[in-house]
């Protein structure tokens, strides 16, 4: 008796690896896929670079000082990727999951801050800004954010530590999600990170919570495994 419910992707833990071939990798992995190819589910941890989407602005990067700048098909505006900071690229197909992509990227979230939580911090969503945020002040108290102090700076009082970007091309997802660890945080002061002027970027060891990576990747895997496996 065979079962009609999606089996777990299969997780493949890379290493450190360079953003380029990673990126041909994931794409040339979606355009040969069908509708029988299993899920996966990559972790890594990527060389710098500065990752730019379809809608990204140039003028968002005012500083490279010689970190390489992809252009993507994601989503979004620019980001950053380095040493110390887990990378997860799930490559799900939707249509055999049943859902669409806003549940996708609600559970991508959801990945985040359950691991945030087995570490002791509180995550948190903004509303048109995918991503998961910290409270600067306290990222260990566990009250819901109320909304912003200032209505016309969503981010004040706020750090992102996680930032999202997918692309979906026949209902199959690539790209993924970054969680930063333990980095070199001043190549983000380089750009306008997602686009946004003065958005701070802060990494778990800046909260005060020094983690070891291969954990945290560890911690992100199982529970995105078991969010796309439903």
């Amino acid at each position: 008796m065979t079962s009609d419910a999606p089996a777990s992707p299969l997780l493949r833990v890379l290493g450190r690896v360079p953003y380029e071939p990673t990126y041909a990798a994931m794409r040339a992995f979606t355009d040969a896929r069908t509708p029988d190819t299993p899920d996966e589910l990559w972790l890594c941890e990527h060389d710098p670079v500065y990752t730019q989407g379809i809608a990204g602005k140039p003028e968002h990067v005012f500083a490279p000082e010689g970190v390489p700048i992809v252009q993507t098909n994601r989503g979004g505006q620019v980001t950053y990727h380095g040493p110390g900071q887990v990378v997860a690229y799930p490559l799900i197909d939707l249509k055999r999951q049943g859902i669409y992509v806003k549940e996708y990227v609600y559970r991508i979230e959801e990945a985040v801050i359950r691991t945030l939580a087995d570490l002791g911090i509180t995550g948190h969503r903004v509303l048109g800004a995918p991503g998961i945020y910290v409270r600067l002040d306290d990222p260990f108290a566990h009250g819901a954010l109320r909304g912003p102090a200032d209505p016309r700076d969503p981010f004040r009082g706020l750090g992102k530590v996680s930032a999202l970007g997918i692309k979906i091309a026949n209902h199959r997802t690539y790209h993924g999600v970054a969680l930063n660890v333990a980095m070199d945080l001043s190549p983000y002061g380089r750009i306008n990170p997602c686009g946004y002027a003065g958005l701070q970027t802060v990494d778990l060891a800046t909260l005060g919570v020094h983690a070891d990576l291969g954990d945290v990747a560890a911690r992100l895997g199982t529970h995105l495994t078991r969010l796309l496996s439903a």
